[in-house]
């Protein structure tokens, strides 16, 4: 894909809807062009529950992008997550009806392809494929274009996903007078970026705590190996702080951000806020102790349901670079602390500044806006695929095309005439050379009549 070319990228989460716009640089990074949020309240879970006000949302945050940008927005990739992503693993064969020419991306992308006509349980669909290790006549190929075989083999990873809630996004996405490129994953897209080639081949984790949901993407040898999305994020913290404190949720979600902490022990017992009473009511008084115990009795729960997916990975003793938090909720204090505590695994913050270029819109390096950055990523690097996979094809079918022979004409010696018999041709139709063959099929209907049979 040329550089220049401008992409939009849409989160639709939880607590926000962040529209973001951007370009590939001539380094290869990105430029982000500007940015749109807005409140989400028709989405719970990662989920679409109200149509109407997800399609508001969604409008607002595309105004404010298109007025910061100055670019006219039509087109966008969207994110997808939720509790009803699953993934599971699939092997691919693929037999090559000529094994002496080189194996060609399109002859992969059509191994991948036939990944999605796999049967699936009623209500649920095929999300996305992506390809992990390839077999050339059983033995491993890191890439295996170019190679010569007669049998290609890949082992994909298949991301699954309830088809009604897939058919909403798209809802909302028209119903906003926009059209979609792409569908992303999450976890994938927060992985583009903040995560560095480095990482994915060690073995790391991606965990993004969402408001929603938590999700999570597991990497080695620079492949994806398992995505999971756990239906917990930053709102129930919100709630657990409603109901152990007794305070409204706007107050509830105003301490967290402010006060919280993810260790209790890192707080003081003299340490108070006080929030304010409803309709003249006594304000309330809230220990940053106690505040502290409900927000990391609900983490631990979080990081236990991590590990899990971890094990379910098969990855143990194999993720040399540990576990990289982003998202809204990797902004708590004192959460890598807990989370190398409960995990036993190396911590990192993870920042979407690494490619990004630099900016006077210093909020772009918020984990919050990992997504929604991971998405833009995402989709440049999706475009240019498929313009190297349309060169593929086109090479392919000028490959496959028939070669014509030459028709191959038989000719028989000229005979010298003399003048009398070249008279008497010159006003008869002239013959063609070579054989023959009506004479051929006459002379042999002759020699078999029934008179001479005896």
């Amino acid at each position: 894909m040329s550089e220049g070319k401008i992409i939009v990228g849409l989160d639709i989460g939880t607590t926000k809807v962040a529209c973001i716009v951007g370009q590939k640089s001539d380094n290869g990074k990105i430029e982000i062009l500007g940015y749109g949020k807005t409140v989400s309240t028709g989405v719970r879970r990662g989920v679409v529950t109200n149509i109407f006000d997800t399609v508001e949302a969604i409008k607002t945050a595309v105004k404010q992008a298109s007025d910061q940008s100055g670019v006219e927005i039509n087109r966008v990739s969207v994110g997808i997550a939720g509790q009803h992503i699953k993934s599971l693993q699939h092997r691919g064969v693929l037999m090559r009806d000529n094994h002496e020419t080189e194996i060609s991306e399109a002859e992969l992308e059509r191994l991948r392809n036939d990944t999605f006509k796999i049967n699936m349980t009623p209500g649920e669909e095929i999300i996305d494929v992506i390809r992990q290790d390839t077999y050339v006549d059983g033995e491993l190929a890191g890439n295996p274009v170019g190679m010569l075989g007669s049998k290609i083999e890949a082992n994909f990873h298949v991301i699954i996903g309830q088809t009604s809630a897939a058919k909403n996004i798209v809802k909302c996405i028209q119903s906003a007078g926009l059209d979609m490129d792409y569908m992303i994953l999450e976890p994938i897209a927060s992985a583009q970026a903040v995560l560095d080639d480095e990482e994915k081949d060690a073995g790391v984790v991606l965990v993004d705590i969402g408001g929603g949901t938590t999700d999570i993407a597991v990497f080695k040898d620079k492949k994806i190996q398992h995505t999971a999305v756990i239906p917990f994020g930053g709102n129930i913290i919100t709630e657990d702080i409603c109901s152990g404190c007794s305070i409204i949720k706007h107050y509830a979600e105003e301490v967290k951000v402010k006060f919280g902490s993810a260790l209790a022990g890192e707080n003081r017992d003299d340490e108070v806020v006080s929030i304010p009473g409803i309709r003249g009511r006594e304000p309330k008084e809230i220990s940053f102790k106690n505040l502290a115990n409900i927000i990391q009795a609900r983490l631990e729960e979080i990081f236990e349901l991590v590990n899990y997916e971890i094990q379910k990975a098969k990855t143990d003793n194999q993720l040399i670079a540990g576990i990289v938090l982003t998202g809204g909720g990797a902004m708590m204090r004192h959460i890598q602390q807990l989370a190398e505590f409960k995990t036993g695994l190396e911590v990192r913050i993870g920042y979407p500044n690494e490619h990004l270029n630099q900016t006077e819109m210093k909020e772009m390096s918020s984990p919050m806006f990992s997504t929604g950055i991971g998405i833009v990523i995402e989709t440049i690097a999706r475009m240019e695929h498929d313009e190297y996979l349309k060169a593929s094809k086109a090479a392919d079918e000028m490959r496959r095309e028939p070669q014509h022979q030459d028709e191959i004409v038989v000719e028989t010696p000229e005979v010298e005439q003399g003048d009398n018999e070249q008279e008497e041709n010159e006003g008869k139709k002239p013959k063609k050379k070579g054989i023959d063959l009506k004479k051929i099929v006459t002379s042999f209907t002759e020699f078999f009549t029934p008179d001479n049979i005896e």
